[in-house]
């Protein structure tokens, strides 16, 4: 029996959205093993806590049986190593987060030489989708229910509800 194949996905997920959701799928149809990694956040305060993130990240991809979540701080390249994985699954909307992606993904190499990046690009239905975006239009009390999946809606509608009870 061969060795299973194992990707990582990671991101802070802050919160994840169905441009996630898109990546998270099409890299269980390719893997027989993801991982999605939930970064913690250095330098700057996050909307969700890391539990409450990989909470939902977990609630989102609870359907695809061979996805699970993980957290983790520091180096990307520590995990992949951790989880034997054998790719880093990255999403791409635009040509800017090629080069970025590009960058991140050649000093991984560097650090890594036995796990390669995987970039999808985002179908287009979900490609203009961001966390930071989302982030924005829920402070300022716009419905954001139809960029994130429903468990991420329901955990903002509560966190909307419980800060107009304080």
């Amino acid at each position: 029996m061969s060795e299973l194949r194992t990707a990582i996905c990671p991101g802070t997920f802050d919160p994840v959205h169905l441009g996630h959701l898109n990546i998270f799928e099409r890299a269980a149809v390719l893997f027989d093993r993801v991982i999605i990694l939930v970064a913690a956040v250095s330098g700057k305060e996050p909307l969700l806590p890391l539990s409450r993130r990989a909470e939902l990240a977990r609630a989102t991809a609870e359907h695809l049986e061979n996805v699970v979540v993980d957290t983790f701080e520091g180096l990307l390249v520590d995990s992949a190593r951790r989880f034997g994985a054998a790719a880093i699954v990255k999403g791409l909307r635009s040509i800017d987060d090629f080069q970025h992606e590009q960058q991140m993904a050649m000093m991984n190499r560097r650090l890594l030489p036995d796990t390669d990046t995987v970039l999808l690009v985002t179908s287009p239905h979900v490609q203009y989708i961001s966390s930071s975006l989302i982030r924005e239009i829920w402070v300022l009390g716009g419905d954001v229910s139809g960029f994130v999946p429903q468990p991420v809606a329901e955990a903002l509608e509560e966190m909307r509800h419980q800060s107009r009870q304080r």
